[in-house]
């Protein structure tokens, strides 16, 4: 356990990151899912899954290329 009060605080802000980090990767779990079950041509699902994959790169969730080849399977999916 952490001794220092800066340690502390640290530990506190990880457990909050780590609230907001697993909603996000919920998110884009069940947005990909959505991808995978919609129908060929669904823009709405394909844009779903776009924005779950961008905010889940932008907070750090996933890897740039991770994110890109993601956008590029879900595109090949639905096109």
């Amino acid at each position: 356990m952490a001794i220092t009060s800066s340690a502390k605080k640290a530990y506190r802000q990880s457990l909050r990151r780590k609230v907001f980090n697993d909603a996000r990767k919920d998110a884009l779990r069940a947005a990909l899912k959505a991808a995978r079950s919609a129908k060929q041509g669904d823009t709405a699902a394909l844009a779903a899954a776009y924005k779950a994959i961008d905010k889940a790169q932008k907070r750090g969730i996933i890897k740039k290329n991770t994110a890109a080849r993601r956008k590029a399977k879900v595109a090949r999916m639905l096109a």
